[in-house]
């Protein structure tokens, strides 16, 4: 029988320059699987109409003859795999074929009973989640927020009473979802008690629901799904950044009497100074500095920047990563970076406001309450706009791809713009943009 097989190469090589040879079955019209062949060549020398290895593969590569021979028993081995879980009724025969497939099997040697574990339809909903977060681990992509999401649905999984599945989500387990997460959903790891997420953190999660399920149908994993009406709402983010003469006091701060500080301050000082993300400034090798520019390629984006290093920045990346490299964590990072801004004085009231769910929270704090180490990126990125920087110069070093996504770390207040124009005023025409008109 014609089976829906087909041999493929993969797209991306790997570090010795070949690409992973394997078979695709497609075995219902929205699912497929891999099997690898254990077989790996320079892309260049696959035939990809005849999916065989082509004649010419040079011999350090092995004999085309034996390795096209070799494919063709494999292939012989999955049909009959395939016969064996057609024969079984098996719900689902691609897990089975998954299963019980290596590359070293033969065709004796196939058990003539189905391994308890395929009995199951599919991977089920959390299944495929895990799958995706364990794909995007492996392509240095922080799953943070996808990790996240998934804590999200599992607490909605419970509260529900049932298991969340693909069919599920239309719109009313969109809404749903939004008013679970907004008035019912318990915060996690919180010293008190605190219901619901803001506007923008469900909006988030929503986004990321929207990537994970359009990766599983783009995968042809699962049946297309229309998400268009889950939107991922957001608001404008209230957050605070230091300018330079508080970035200054943090620097200059004598933490004689609690050196345990002392790392995580010159790691928020550093931060401002060069718009690196935490996952980024924490992560960094002495051998990233090269004369007085930095080259990092981003934890988040998985794309290069080149940040230029003011003296202080290069003085401290001296400090931070010559011989070692920072042991702070991110949770203990926030925490201590509030204390040090307490002892620099930063205690100005700050007054914010957000969304939950139909309502208006605001909340007064002292500054050094609001850092964070969110603050580092917003602080560099503000700063360098007042100092009348080129935008676009400045997302070449933030990374940003969009001007819409950028001026959402600027953060300057009514006063600063208006003093900002006044020193543009000044320089223009010392103020004066009336003249006596020629004809009085």
């Amino acid at each position: 029988m014609l089976y829906p097989l087909k041999a493929l190469i993969a797209k991306r090589p790997r570090k010795d320059g070949c690409s992973a040879i394997s078979f695709q079955y497609c075995y219902s019209s929205a699912n497929r699987v891999t099997l690898d062949c254990e077989i790996a060549i320079p892309s260049l020398y696959w035939n990809k109409k005849r999916q065989q290895i082509s004649k010419n593969l040079p011999i350090e590569f092995g004999n085309a003859d034996r390795l096209n021979a070799e494919l063709l028993r494999q292939k012989k081995v999955i049909e009959a795999l395939i016969d064996k879980g057609i024969g079984l009724e098996l719900p689902n025969v691609g897990a089975y074929v998954k299963q019980v497939f290596t590359a070293q099997l033969k065709i004796a040697e196939i058990p003539s009973a189905a391994p308890i574990q395929v009995v199951k339809s599919d991977l089920g909903f959390f299944g495929h989640l895990n799958g995706y977060i364990a794909f995007k681990e492996k392509n240095v992509v922080s799953p943070g927020p996808i990790r996240s999401m998934r804590e999200r649905l599992l607490a909605y999984q419970d509260y529900l009473g049932k298991k969340i599945t693909f069919s599920m989500l239309d719109y009313d387990f969109y809404l749903d979802l939004v008013d679970f997460l907004t008035n019912t959903y318990v915060q996690k790891r919180k010293k008190e008690l605190i219901i619901g997420l803001k506007v923008n953190t469900i909006g988030k999660t929503i986004k990321n629901l929207r990537g994970f399920v359009k990766d599983r149908v783009r995968r042809k994993l699962i049946a297309p799904i229309s998400l268009d009406d889950f939107k991922a709402f957001e608001e404008e983010t209230d957050a605070v950044y230091l300018n330079y003469e508080e970035i200054s006091r943090l620097y200059y701060l004598d933490l004689t009497i609690q050196p345990s500080l002392a790392e995580s301050r010159d790691m928020l000082v550093f931060g401002c100074l060069t718009g690196l993300r935490y996952s980024d400034f924490s992560n960094l090798s002495y051998t990233d500095m090269r004369g007085d520019m930095l080259y990092k390629k981003t934890d988040k984006k998985d794309n290069w920047v080149v940040v230029p290093l003011t003296v202080e920045a290069k003085e401290l990346f001296i400090r931070l990563y010559k011989d070692r490299k920072p042991t702070t964590s991110n949770p203990v990072f926030n925490r201590q970076i509030k204390v040090i801004a307490e002892l620099a004085g930063l205690l100005e009231p700050i007054t914010f406001s957000f969304k939950k769910g139909l309502k208006d929270v605001t909340e007064t704090k002292a500054k050094c309450l609001w850092v964070t180490s969110h603050t580092c990126r917003r602080s560099f990125c503000t700063n360098e706009f007042m100092a009348s920087t080129d935008v676009h110069l400045i997302m070449r070093i933030s990374g940003h791809k969009s001007l819409r996504d950028f001026f959402k770390y600027i953060r300057c207040s009514e006063q600063h713009a208006a003093l900002k124009i006044q020193e543009i005023w000044k320089q223009r025409n010392n103020l004066t943009v009336l003249s006596l008109p020629k004809s009085a």
